[in-house]
């Protein structure tokens, strides 16, 4: 009986060993979180579009399409980085709906963001963050691939890279 109860730590730490190994394996990134919309409708939302006048972006122009949405600001320099990318993906792929949600930016250093190059059919003014909140968004950019029924199908924190999009976009669109 005294052999079991001293052989009781040691397998309690192999269990514990095998519990991490496992984790260390899936390839889970701390930094990237999944995002709990993941196959869920997108939220409901209603916003003014940044560029055309009196026009109400609604999560109803989303169904019918593939979609990419991507969360942006003029001050977020990932965004900056990311912006080429978006460009290409939007000559690419003509046949997507590319949504920008403008997030709590000046409207004229939104503007002047866009002078480089504009992917976006659509950008909605999120100038209090609730649309990115309902969205659960973690930090800027944040990227949200939706399907023609208006599920998340894919989310991404950070900026949208060339192996990103070769790995895991690409055949998403």
């Amino acid at each position: 009986m005294k052999n079991i109860f001293n052989k009781i730590p040691l397998l309690f730490t192999l269990f514990l060993f095998c519990v991490f190994l496992i984790f260390l394996l899936q390839d889970k990134n701390p930094a990237h979180p999944p995002s709990a919309l993941l196959n869920k409708e997108i939220p409901r939302f209603q916003a003014e579009d940044l560029i055309k006048n009196n026009f109400i972006i609604d999560e109803k122009i989303l169904y019918g399409k593939k979609t990419l949405i991507n969360f942006f600001a003029s001050w977020c320099s990932p965004c900056k980085v990311e912006h080429p990318m978006l460009i290409e993906i939007s000559e690419r792929h003509s046949d997507i709906l590319l949504i920008g949600i403008n997030h709590k930016d000046k409207k004229s250093d939104a503007l002047n963001f866009l002078k480089i190059g504009n992917p976006y059919e659509h950008i909605a003014v999120d100038s209090e963050g609730s649309i990115a909140m309902n969205f659960g968004v973690f930090g800027l950019p944040e990227t949200f691939i939706t399907n023609e029924k208006g599920k998340i199908i894919f989310s991404h924190i950070g900026p949208i890279t060339e192996k990103i999009y070769n790995e895991k976009i690409k055949n998403l669109l």
